[in-house]
């Protein structure tokens, strides 16, 4: 049994350094290679035609596995309020889209220091890919890069209207 102890340890050793890195899932590279591309697939993520659900698993892989989603609005007393979640929170049980959706970005502004960067990404969504917009607004995305990617650490929007 004492000849097992070092096997066990190094076992041991080996599941506390790696386990932050089991939650992670392997990204398309394509997709967080840049700011630019990280943006794009947010978006891409969320749209899709009624009868699908949100691509979660693609999703899984833009964001940090610690990351947080938060939306914010107001009630109907007009109080203001923010809800912070997960990203498995945000997507829930990931129910087929009762209708189309189709969001995209319409304007960017990007604040970066270092590996961290800021976006202020305005959006507009619609029924149908390139659709009249029925709706927008504004995503606040924070972002990091590790040396080798950019991660989604949190984003949040706002319900309110303006």
């Amino acid at each position: 049994m004492f000849n097992r102890i070092p096997f066990l340890g190094a076992m041991l050793v080996a599941v506390l350094l790696l386990a932050p890195m089991a939650h992670a899932q392997e990204a398309d590279p394509a997709d967080v290679e840049s700011i630019d591309a990280i943006i794009k697939a947010y978006y891409e993520v969320v749209s899709g035609p009624a009868g699908e659900p949100g691509d979660y698993a693609r999703d899984k892989t833009l964001h940090h596995p610690e990351a947080w989603v938060a939306i914010a609005g107001e009630d109907a007393d007009g109080n203001a309020f923010v809800n912070r979640m997960t990203l498995e929170g945000f997507y829930g049980d990931n129910a087929p889209r009762s209708q189309p959706f189709w969001e995209w970005e319409v304007d960017r502004e990007v604040l970066r220091h270092g590996n961290m960067a800021h976006v202020w990404s305005r959006y507009a969504a619609s029924r149908e890919p390139d659709g009249e917009p029925y709706t927008g607004g504004v995503n606040t995305i924070t972002l990091w890069h590790d040396g080798d990617r950019w991660w989604i650490m949190g984003w949040m929007f706002d319900t309110s209207e303006e």
